[in-house]
């Protein structure tokens, strides 16, 4: 397992209640899923569902989630948001 960092920006910031959090995990996916479990919360869930998804600043495709990681990597969750 590596540390996978995730920093939440504009709604999602909002819908996490914190700009970042840390997960011990095997891949973005699963961190992204134990955050998902930490909150029990469907508005959080809907915000991430529709969120795009950039990994050590590249976009991440679905696929890229799922690839097994073996060193530490910074994920920003970037809602969509009016202007940009």
């Amino acid at each position: 397992m590596v540390t996978i960092s995730l920093y939440y920006w504009a709604g999602a910031k909002a819908a996490a209640g914190v700009a970042m959090e840390r997960f011990e995990a095997d891949t973005v996916a699963s961190a992204l899923q134990q955050a998902k479990e930490a909150r029990h919360d469907q508005h959080f869930d809907r915000v991430l569902s529709a969120s795009s998804v950039l990994i050590d600043g590249l976009v991440a495709q679905h696929v890229d989630l799922g690839l097994e990681r073996t060193e530490p990597v910074r994920v920003e969750i970037l809602p969509p948001f009016a202007g940009g």
